[in-house]
């Protein structure tokens, strides 16, 4: 389990297709202190399991399904990840519930940029629209975010700047995919409300 507060940003080394996987690895720096064989790494909010590291980076192995399903098949050297380690138990649970498990990928749709702010509009298919509430919480490339505005075909997030300079958000350029991952718990009161 993660919160969507991302650690830090990481830079891909490569994405090495191997048969019915592909191996990711990534430059870190925070994560990588503490992080052991098999732990769990969000890595642009998918949950990802360290298979190999060394002096300053980590490695995953990637199944195909997962390339599929999120933004991590795109990956080319250079590019810039958002990191973030599990949840510890004993630790503080700031963001919200993240699992790691990408719902969709949805675009960027517009950046709407002033002076201190930055607001993202990103496109929003109907199999998801009904877990987005304004005010709601919703994890886009790992990072937890509040809903802004959510109409059709489309839903909006504000980015402090201290989100747009330590998560790769800041520089994303309209057309650009994204992972999207819903909050959990409304998943849960449709299930329970459904019954």
């Amino acid at each position: 389990m993660f919160t969507g507060i991302v650690e830090e940003t990481g830079t891909v080394r490569r994405l090495e297709e191997r048969p019915n996987l592909a191996v990711l690895s990534v430059e870190a720096g925070k994560v990588f202190v503490d992080t052991e064989l098999g732990a769990s790494i969000a890595v642009d909010g998918v949950c990802l399991t360290v298979t190999g590291h060394d002096g300053s980076g980590l490695t995953f192995d990637v199944m195909w399904e997962t390339l599929r399903a999120t933004t991590l098949g795109k990956l080319k050297a250079g590019d810039r990840v958002n990191l973030e380690r599990a949840v510890r138990a004993d630790g503080r649970l700031d963001g919200h519930i993240v699992s790691g498990h990408v719902d969709r990928i949805e675009t960027l749709k517009e950046r709407v940029t002033r002076e201190n702010y930055l607001e993202l509009r990103f496109s929003l298919d109907n199999s998801i629209a009904r877990y987005l509430a304004p005010k709601g919480s919703v994890t886009v490339n790992g990072v937890s975010l509040t809903v802004g505005e959510v109409s059709v075909g489309e839903f909006s997030v504000y980015i402090i700047p201290a989100t747009e300079k330590h998560t790769n958000l800041g520089a994303l350029p309209e057309g650009h995919p994204v992972n999207i991952e819903v909050d959990i718990l409304a998943r849960y009161i449709e299930r329970q409300m459904a019954k």
